[in-house]
């Protein structure tokens, strides 16, 4: 694979681990034993900042690339992976690395909008990041939230899921634990469907709108079981506003009730998590 790369040579993992200081740490010995017995265990990365939990997503995912550079990967959406998103691009004008050709797969749209509102996904993704790589329509893969038939749209994006397997997802989670717009209560067999967005979820993405009004209440979104079935799972957990559930994720038994403790079920989960988001798992 041409990189053009090879001349400055590629971002080496050793620099990102001294700039970002990371420690990877395992769960809590309790936790540990437990994952052990059932041959899963969530692996954790502990860096200093946004910045660094950007570099360190972004390190994460070029080993991946490099090892699939046709792969398929799960984007999300949010605040949390724009610094990521970036790294991208700044790794594709230095070094002109070449990300064409990978097929992409969104996990969720709010229901009602056009793909060409701003606060769309499908406008958000396509100007934070598939036209600047120059990743065609045809490799893009966002669920349609303005489709006429909306159960056969789920249905459309399910058949699309089950032959196109996810290399790589990437996940935040929010305040309440939901991971795409899987909210509390969503069982993890769920596949791809309408979910109705708690105010919570709302009020948290009212920033984005001109006023919580234009909230859309419902959302199509992958099920957890659609998420689950990524070969990797890589999770950004970055401010203090996410500290609480992220201790109820590590530190308390699974349940629909927190979303993505179902990640405790996946073979290949590693959270990068900054030194806010952390402070409640300050004895791991």
């Amino acid at each position: 694979m041409d990189r053009r790369r090879s001349k400055k040579g590629p971002v080496p993992r050793s620099v990102i681990e001294m700039e970002a200081h990371i420690t990877v740490r395992l769960s809590s010995g309790d936790h540990l034993t437990k994952k052990l017995e059932g041959g899963i265990m969530m692996k954790k990365l502990f860096v200093k900042d946004y910045h660094q939990l950007s570099l360190t997503a972004f390190d994460l995912f070029l080993q991946e690339f490099q090892d699939n550079p046709a792969g398929t990967f799960g984007f999300a959406t949010g605040s949390t992976p724009i610094g990521f998103y970036q790294r991208i691009l700044e790794d594709h004008a230095l070094y002109q690395t070449d990300y064409s050709n990978i097929k992409t797969f969104n996990l969720d749209e709010y229901v009602g909008l056009d793909e060409h509102q701003p606060q769309s996904y499908h406008h958000f993704m396509r100007h934070q990041l598939f036209n600047p790589l120059g990743i065609g329509r045809e490799q893009v893969h966002i669920p349609k939230g303005n489709a006429e038939d909306l159960q056969k749209e789920c249905t459309r994006y399910e058949s699309l899921l089950s032959s196109n397997p996810i290399d790589l997802q990437i996940l935040g989670i929010g305040e309440n634990g939901h991971i795409g717009f899987n909210e509390p209560g969503t069982t993890f067999e769920s596949g791809v469907h309408i979910t109705t967005l708690k105010e919570s979820t709302r009020q948290a993405n009212s920033r984005f709108f001109d006023s919580i009004h234009e909230v859309p209440t419902q959302a199509i979104t992958m099920g957890i079981q659609n998420i689950l079935h990524a070969k990797k799972i890589l999770v950004l957990v970055s401010g203090s506003s996410k500290a609480p559930i992220l201790k109820e994720i590590f530190h308390h038994p699974v349940t629909t009730k927190i979303p993505a403790s179902a990640l405790h079920h996946h073979p290949d989960t590693t959270f990068i998590i900054d030194e806010k988001a952390a402070v409640s798992l300050s004895d791991d």
